[in-house]
């Protein structure tokens, strides 16, 4: 099954079975955090500049702990899928990247 969330750009982004797998097949903490990816998307911290064309969307869990999300979106194709997910505890090195998007603090 796949699910679909929406980026900060309000463009769909898609959570696949073949997707998820890769994810908990490499990053077996990442299991029961389905949902918590797609929250990720959603509703993230930071959305940060890839590498590659990608975003990395991020979400603090603790002071030392993030989740990241890494995705693709199109806005000319109004579409996009996540290409892993994974907990870091490196988020002082995430903050060095150019910011895309930011949460307003409140």
């Amino acid at each position: 099954m796949t699910y679909t969330t929406y980026s900060v750009n309000d463009i769909p982004i898609r959570l696949t079975d073949g997707r998820w797998t890769h994810i908990v097949e490499n990053h077996d903490d990442m299991a029961g955090y389905y949902f918590d990816v797609l929250e990720t998307v959603t509703n993230p911290g930071w959305v940060f500049e890839g590498d590659y064309d990608e975003l990395w969307a991020v979400k603090l869990i603790s002071k030392r702990k993030a989740m990241l999300a890494i995705y693709k979106e199109s806005r000319e194709q109004n579409d996009g899928f996540i290409i892993t997910a994974f907990f870091t505890t490196k988020v002082r090195k995430l903050l060095i990247r150019r910011i895309l998007w930011q949460q307003s603090q409140q």
